[in-house]
């Protein structure tokens, strides 16, 4: 109540603080606008093109593209929301053998990007890979007209294979869901003769309807932004067609057309999920801090459970890293070349500076929240989030168009007062992969950092102010050491999103210039995928980084919760 009262009293007084307050709202409003700006951009190239290409893409392009990708979303997000809820109801709710292993290893595919699982699985499951290959030897067979296999580079492929590394996004929702719904309503359930399954399918699952909507779009939009897996498994989805347009057949703003209808799909996406928590009273805790009733399963039950939770890991970790780790053993000598190291140090660089700008930048958002009495900082905050949900393609178009603004007022005013045009400095260059970083993993940052400040009480803050602080000031001296485990969250967190993103690095990249994630592409592209190995296996194991500090905080949020149920 007096924290309320402070907090009333230091929104009523105009002091320095609230001044500074408002420098604090015009950076939001900065950094807001650089998020937005690829967007617009996108939308004044689709729009302002003098060309009439909108009919072509409207009768050639477009309906085959939709249709593709309707059908690899319904189909990823089926499939993520049975593997990721099951999974998170099973480790929530049983005990069985290896079931506390399982509440974390279930997390490890998120380590395994979706391109590099597509190459992976070709080269085990295609006509010469490790599976047929010895099936040809064992009956006899000399041609595939001899027998019948499953078609690996296909729709049914692209869904298979992209959904045992997305599901994670729905077990984390779903396990935290389960873990926080109210032990009364689970007993009653029970008490009143429902079944497991009864207890499962009648009340657990409605009342995780909202955080199971939640992960089964953060799968999708990672579904929406993939281009590596769906071209390589020949997939034709909107991502392939906005890089098709724009490289293959030049046309910038029929590739621009295309990435507004890619918005349309997220837009859709982002309503749907804000639709199924809309007016939803959900999670009443009865203050009740023990553990949820777990049944023992045992027999036939048990091994279900068991093989049920490890399928997903074998599928979408184990299996691909043993393709990688053999094949990295037998071409290691060929693939540590010059060529290796300079697209490695690529790589670091490129996501070093973003996470280095991002935190940064989120660090101001999140701050700015905090200080600032501004009512639209609030909005300017979620807005500045909304690259996450931009896939890396639709940036790529926006930013290219950005820059190339950018570019021409630097030249007009170069030329108007020293006579030199200088050319392209930025359109082409390395510094647009790093924009299109920061933009599409800012939300990452900003979310980090936000976590650590709401830990910090802000009757800090009113003791600052009482002794004469700025708001900067107490930044620098009080909340910067208290939130230097979040700010490394946060730079760890982008650094290993941007080691991996490969849309907005194919579209954007120079000349001749290579990352870990394009160098995989190309040389999978060229069936060379033993060439590819190292690079993959490198970015696969950095990817492991955010997946055990994820593991981390989930065991100390559950440390917590064991703490209050000892003191209940």
């Amino acid at each position: 109540m007096a924290e309320q009262s402070a907090s009333a009293g230091y929104q009523r007084t105009p002091t320095v603080w609230g001044v500074l307050g408002h420098g604090w709202a015009i950076s939001s409003v900065l950094i807001s606008a650089l998020v937005l700006a690829p967007v617009l951009s996108l939308v004044a190239i689709a729009f302002s093109s003098e060309d009439n290409i909108w009919p072509h893409l409207v009768s050639t392009v477009l309906p085959g593209s939709v249709a593709q990708t309707i059908m690899l979303m319904a189909g990823v997000g089926i499939v993520t929301l049975v593997i990721g809820t099951g999974s998170a109801w099973l480790v929530t709710m049983y005990q069985f053998r290896g079931r506390g292993a399982f509440e974390w290893m279930l997390l490890i595919p998120l380590a395994m990007p979706t391109y590099i699982i597509a190459f992976c699985y070709v080269e085990l499951w295609d006509y010469s890979g490790w599976v047929q290959t010895p099936l040809r030897a064992l009956f006899g067979w000399t041609s595939a007209r001899d027998y019948w296999f499953p078609e690996i580079r296909s729709l049914g492929g692209a869904i298979t294979v992209m959904s045992f590394v997305l599901y994670p996004y729905v077990y984390l929702t779903a396990r935290a869901s389960f873990q926080q719904q109210s032990i009364c309503v689970l007993e009653v359930a029970r008490t009143l003769g429902r079944s497991p399954w009864g207890t499962f399918y009648g009340v657990g699952l409605p009342l995780a309807r909202p955080a199971l909507a939640a992960g089964v779009t953060l799968a999708l939009m990672e579904c929406i932004n993939d281009i590596g897996a769906v071209e390589y498994l020949g997939v034709n989805t909107l991502t392939v067609s906005v890089y098709t347009t724009w490289l293959e057949r030049s046309s910038l703003p029929g590739a621009a057309q295309l990435a507004c209808v890619m918005l349309v799909f997220v837009f859709a996406l982002l309503w749907v999920e804000r639709a199924s928590r809309r007016g939803q009273q959900y999670h009443h805790t009865t203050g009740r801090y023990r553990t949820l009733p777990e049944t023992r399963l045992s027999g036939w039950r048990g091994a279900l459970a068991t093989l049920f939770c490890a399928a997903p890991i074998i599928v979408g970790f184990l299996i691909p890293s043993i393709v990688l780790v053999d094949a990295s053993l037998l071409y290691w000598a060929q693939m540590l070349d010059e060529r290796f190291w300079l697209d490695a140090w690529h790589s670091l660089a490129l996501a070093g500076t973003a996470a280095l700008i991002a935190v940064c930048l989120g660090l101001v958002l999140a701050y700015a929240r905090r200080v600032s009495t501004v009512p639209l900082v609030q909005g300017l905050s979620r807005l500045a989030s909304i690259g996450y949900a931009v896939p890396g393609t639709v940036l790529a178009v926006g930013i290219i168009g950005s820059l190339a603004d950018i570019d021409s007022g630097v030249n007009a005013v170069s030329d108007v007062l020293f006579g030199v045009t200088i050319g392209l400095v930025l359109t082409g260059s390395a510094a647009g992969i790093v924009f299109a970083y920061t933009v599409r993993f800012l939300a990452i940052s900003q979310g980090a950092i936000e976590s650590g400040l709401t830990r910090i009480s802000t009757n800090l803050d009113y003791a600052a102010r009482t002794l004469g602080r700025t708001p900067l000031g107490t930044l620098m001296e009080i909340h910067l050491p208290l939130i230097r485990p979040a700010l490394a969250a946060a730079a760890i967190l982008v650094f290993v999103d941007s080691m991996k993103e490969l849309p907005a690095t194919l579209l954007l990249r120079p000349f001749n210039f290579d990352t870990l994630a394009t160098r995989v592409y190309t040389l999978a592209s060229l069936d060379l995928f033993e060439e590819s190995a190292l690079a993959a296996l490198t970015i696969v194991m950095i990817g492991l980084l955010p997946v055990l500090l994820l593991h981390r905080t989930i065991s100390k949020g559950r440390a917590g919760q064991a703490a209050l149920r000892t003191q209940d």
